[in-house]
């Protein structure tokens, strides 16, 4: 099995940044992965003392469509968010002050309109990830799964509908199922796969056009009785993981 693609998101819901490698660290995701939201002013996010929420606290692909349109980059070294939107100048923030915090959720709000709610803040907490999962994981794609859904559905499909950190090849289709519950090492670093990835309605959205023009939850379901693609793992030793790298399944008894 190879690493084909790795990605985190700097902002939860906007643009993915690929890497060609990255280093992981025990019970932690992706370096920067989540590392800042959009939170909608009736969300109960506490910055000093962040918790968990769920991702309709904050805007995301579920609920808004249209952040697919912008193009986010984040500067990690000098702090700056930089963010076009379609038919407009660009706008950069920076994010390590709350002015300039401050400006980035108005003009994100400015962009989403009536699907803002009340006054959003554009946050981030030290150490915390505003992932869709409860718990600091990276997930995985086969890229074979991928492929077996494009032929149930007739369609190609932009991996990047799915967000997930690492891509890989080398097994057949749905294998990685049978991985919850044992290791992995994916390059330097050992995983647990802890658990399947439920999808939702964020996979609808096409990440070029920011349309909503197909239902891979329904084709998931349709065509295999589920509505899983990928797995999540946990970091139980760190190390670096780089584009190319080999995924080795370890044995149940190790």
């Amino acid at each position: 099995m190879r690493v084909e693609h790795i990605y985190r998101y700097p902002v939860k819901g906007l643009t993915a940044e690929a890497l060609a490698e990255t280093h992981l660290d025990p019970g932690e995701t992706v370096p920067g992965d989540r590392r800042f939201a959009l939170a909608h002013g009736d969300a109960p996010f506490d910055e000093a003392a962040p918790e968990w929420l769920q991702k309709r606290h904050f805007a995301c692909l579920m609920v808004n469509a249209p952040i697919a349109a912008l193009h986010a980059s984040w500067d990690e070294r000098k702090g700056v968010l930089l963010v076009h939107a379609p038919g407009a100048p660009p706008f950069a923030g920076d994010t390590t002050t709350d002015r300039g915090r401050a400006a980035i959720a108005a003009a994100l709000a400015a962009f989403l309109g009536a699907e803002a709610r009340g006054t959003p803040r554009f946050v981030v907490a030290d150490g915390h990830s505003f992932s869709d999962h409860r718990n600091k994981v990276v997930s995985l794609i086969n890229l074979a799964s991928l492929a077996d859904l494009e032929r149930a559905m007739g369609r190609s499909l932009d991996p990047l509908r799915f967000r997930a950190n690492v891509y890989f090849s080398g097994v057949p289709a749905w294998t990685e199922f049978d991985w919850v519950g044992r290791r992995i090492e994916l390059g330097g670093a050992t995983l647990t796969v802890t658990k399947r990835i439920p999808r939702c309605a964020a996979t609808q959205v096409n990440p070029v056009t920011a349309e909503r023009d197909c239902d891979p939850v329904a084709a998931l379901r349709d065509a295999f009785g589920h509505v899983d693609l990928g797995v999540y793992g946990r970091v139980e030793a760190g190390g670096r993981v780089a584009v190319g790298d080999a995924i080795v399944l370890r044995d149940v008894e190790d």
